[in-house]
């Protein structure tokens, strides 16, 4: 069967993806490199095998009693240590949608958090003002980020007729709309400063206390497995060649017949979609809806952690935002400890602020690997291949 034209004009706008090699040739003795039958049924396995393999790890920590001092209070079994691994189960699934953005298309937004923020504040007021059940309203709020993306998204990307920044500055404008909308708190709805606490008459009891928290952990591992899917699937179709030839090359992109805005909306309304979904997560991990999550510092929060982990890269993102969150949490407890209370003052009053810390790893990080950390892996990789001639 011979491949459409679709698929080979979408294969020549692009470069291959970053999981991707050239086959090599076979010489007269056999396959001389990746491209014998062995080798590629091998990496048709470990494709598939990791994140199985990741995921199965994941979904057993919940019955692990295993104490890692320092970096967990308690048991890894325990509620606080299993709503912190939670929240970074999220973060790492919003980051991970919000590359498919920045890495996978080259779109700089600001705006993120405003769908983040609509599915968090739009599920808690489906079910407290609809009287929803939990599903339906997520449903809604589903529905109601989608259109939206789907009508700023096209007055936003008409931005960059304006130059690449118009894009970024049209989104940051929409994103700031939204946050001091809620600020505001209209009628009461978004309780303002304080946000929302979490409707749990509406949520099923399995959600619900300190003693179901093992179930909230899933669910945001759900959220991680289907965001995962969603972008891994997505990047390795021909629509994910054609966003890649728009991040490196839009021109070349319409000389080939397809349309560069079409595409770009496409992108942005499943990544707001994503982030709806994560913002509903986040209303169950925390038990809240809060105005921090509408703010644009949010989406650049997400941003460092796309950049961290190393944006355009297939694990790269979503380790970048398990690690921040991580390390984000963590070290605001240890602020407070007497560890760091009995340190000279040179040393307490930095460590007394994590946001200094953590602005520190990062410059330190960048650095040390400016392609991310998923850089690392492969530049390891490529350093015993070259060993190995």
């Amino acid at each position: 069967m011979t491949a459409s034209p679709a698929s080979s004009a979408a294969r020549s706008a692009a470069p291959p993806s970053s999981g991707e090699r050239p086959a090599t040739t076979t010489g007269p003795a056999g396959p001389a490199g990746p491209a014998g039958p062995a080798a590629r049924s091998a990496r048709r396995w470990r494709g598939p095998a990791a994140p199985v393999a990741v995921l199965a790890a994941l979904a057993l920590l919940p019955y692990s009693a295993l104490e890692i001092p320092v970096l967990l209070d308690g048991p890894v079994n325990s509620p606080g240590s299993l709503q912190l691994l939670a929240l970074c189960l999220v973060f790492g699934g919003l980051a991970l949608g919000y590359d498919l953005m920045f890495g996978r298309t080259g779109l700089l937004s600001f705006g993120h958090a405003l769908y983040v923020a609509g599915g968090a504040y739009g599920t808690q007021l489906a079910m407290t003002e609809l009287g929803l059940g939990l599903l339906p309203a997520i449903g809604l709020a589903l529905a109601g980020g989608t259109a939206a993306a789907v009508l700023l998204g096209a007055v936003s990307l008409r931005g960059l007729a304006l130059g690449g920044i118009g894009f970024a500055m049209v989104t940051l404008a929409f994103a700031q709309a939204g946050s001091i909308w809620v600020q505001r708190n209209p009628g009461g709805l978004t309780g303002g400063e304080e946000g929302l606490p979490l409707h749990t008459g509406a949520v099923p009891d399995a959600l619900v206390g300190v003693q179901n928290t093992a179930n909230v952990y899933w669910l945001a591992l759900a959220y991680l497995a289907l965001t995962a899917a969603v972008v891994w699937t997505a990047v390795s179709r021909p629509v994910g060649r054609v966003w890649q030839g728009i991040r490196d090359n839009e021109q070349r992109v319409s000389v080939l017949g397809y349309d560069p805005f079409r595409h770009k909306l496409g992108v942005f309304v499943l990544a707001s979609a994503l982030g709806v979904l994560g913002g509903a997560m986040h209303l169950l991990v925390t038990a809240g809806a809060t105005p921090r999550s509408s703010t644009p510092e949010f989406t650049l929060t997400l941003l460092v952690m796309v950049v961290l982990g190393g944006s355009g890269t297939r694990w790269g993102p979503l380790i970048g935002g398990v690690l921040f969150t991580f390390l984000d949490q963590r070290l605001a407890v240890l602020a407070s400890s007497d560890l760091v209370h009995g340190l000279p003052g040179i040393l307490r009053a930095p460590l007394s602020e994590p946001m200094v810390v953590l602005g520190t790893l990062f410059v330190i990080a960048v650095y040390a690997a400016p392609g991310g950390i998923a850089s690392i892996r492969r530049s390891l990789t490529w350093r015993r291949g070259e060993e190995a001639r």
